[in-house]
């Protein structure tokens, strides 16, 4: 059973009397299930649509929808799928005590793995899953798969019931689901010789597997170090030189190189990033692959929009790992707005000093950077460190942290949305804080959903 959370006003479900709280039982006869049975079965242009109102009145409309006009209404969030693994290296499980409830859900939901691009392990599939996935075209999939060898992956997700991945992907793909995959590694668990296994078995499937990235493990302070460990950086040098001939392979037979290093590999290498077209479409952009290069890529699209910021002080707030990388970044900024960027590098206090990157970046620990600091004018905050309520992961809203400090503001995903001509005047003004999300809110609203990611490099 699914309910109405909001409706847009003149959208075609205030039309119809959607309010809050009304059941949405079924449309054209099919009982609805989740959010997914909703945006696929109302995509007609004539369904039936039966609900029931928060005043117990039983209604079914019969609905002639015109092209491409909203039904305008966002759902309850759903009951999420939970994890039945149990990873030494969950980042779920490293969480420090305290946080909101939320923090502590450990997902594995292929739905959220269609819709946000959340990774998935396909452990806990039922039949009634298998179908729908298939049947709804559920694709791309982003699966997590960590190693091929049966024995290895079952070992890795501290589950003995995990059915062997390859036989799994390939049914799938012989039904047309495609897939984006990540090995986490795990030293002397799924490195070295497991890792060319892995990426064999994975090539060999064929164009079901779109892409894979290979991903250092992140640990927090309070993860189970004395079971699994980070790799060192000679650990990493033999993963990018693996990852590298099958990129090298890739690119010979099938014209782009599908096997991919997150940025953090590169990093804790000490090897230098690919240029920006190695990374194609940045398919896995946000689990850390490309993440620099596309920020890159991102300001120098917006170049001609930046107003003039000259004779500005302007900070940039980030996590340590960029902290060698985020000066090639701002090398355009100051060429194209004449302002002086200082590189606020800021530790993570809630997680520990190993969580370097910029998302999980605690609200507390920003102020405290921020505070002593009255030579700024503005300060550019990494976008991805909240939710879509402006929270942070430390449970401080944005408002509360701007309030704390002796300048302005802004939330920024790309330097671009920001330093436009609306965010001078609106720095001039000494406006505090603004949310600069792309896009209208999804049928399900997206902070139910949020994880915390590993890779390096989001936003600022």
């Amino acid at each position: 059973m699914i309910r109405v959370q909001s409706v847009a006003p003149g959208s075609l479900g205030a039309e119809l009397g959607l309010v809050p709280g009304t059941e949405l039982r079924a449309v054209s006869g099919r009982s609805l299930e989740d959010f997914l049975d909703w945006e696929f079965l109302t995509a007609e242009d004539c369904f039936t649509l039966a609900v029931r109102l928060p005043t117990g009145e039983e209604v079914e409309y019969d609905i002639e929808r015109p092209e491409g006009l909203p039904m305008g209404v966002t759902l309850e969030p759903p009951r999420i799928r939970r994890c039945a693994n149990h990873c030494d290296f969950c980042f779920v499980d490293g969480n420090p005590a305290g946080l909101r409830e939320p923090l502590y859900i450990r997902d594995d939901d292929y739905r959220l793995s269609f819709r946000y691009g959340n990774f998935a392990t396909l452990t806990n599939l039922k039949p009634r899953d298998v179908a729908r996935i298939v049947e709804y075209r559920l694709s791309p999939l982003y699966v997590s798969v960590h190693a091929t060898n049966p024995t290895i992956r079952r070992w890795l997700l501290r589950n003995p019931e995990a059915p062997v991945i390859i036989p799994q992907l390939r049914g799938f793909g012989e039904q047309g689901i495609r897939f984006h995959a990540q090995v986490v590694l795990v030293p002397e668990v799924n490195d070295g010789q497991e890792l060319v296994r892995t990426l064999t078995d994975l090539y060999g499937l064929g164009e079901p597997i779109l892409s894979v990235s290979v991903v250092p493990v992140a640990l927090t302070e309070f993860s189970k170090r004395h079971l699994v460990r980070e790799p060192a950086a000679e650990e990493c040098r033999a993963a990018l030189a693996t990852v590298d001939r099958f990129a090298a392979r890739a690119v010979a037979g099938r014209g782009f190189p599908w096997c991919f290093g997150a940025d953090e590999l590169y990093l804790r290498a000490g090897a230098p990033l690919p240029a920006p077209d190695w990374y194609g479409d940045f398919d896995q952009r946000e689990n850390g692959v490309g993440a620099v290069r596309y920020l890159q890529m991102r300001i120098a699209a917006g170049r001609d929009r930046l107003a003039d910021f000259t004779g500005r002080r302007i900070g940039v707030v980030t996590g340590t790992a960029m902290r060698s990388l985020m000066p090639m970044v701002v090398e355009d900024l100051v060429r194209a707005t004449g302002a002086h960027y200082e590189i606020i590098v800021v530790e993570n206090t809630l997680f520990g000093v190993s969580v370097t990157t910029a998302g999980l970046l605690p609200a507390r620990a920003i102020a405290a950077a921020l505070q002593p600091r009255h030579d700024l004018d503005l300060a550019l905050l990494p976008a991805e460190a909240v939710n879509d309520d402006l929270i942070f992961m430390d449970d401080v809203s944005a408002d509360d942290l701007a309030a704390r400090v002796p300048f302005p503001v802004r939330l920024s995903y790309d330097f671009a949305d920001v330093l436009v001509e609306r965010g001078r005047r609106n720095a001039e003004r000494g406006t505090k804080v603004e949310d600069l999300r792309h896009g209208a809110r999804s049928v399900v609203p997206r902070s139910a959903f949020r994880v915390p990611r590993s890779g390096v490099g989001e936003g600022p």
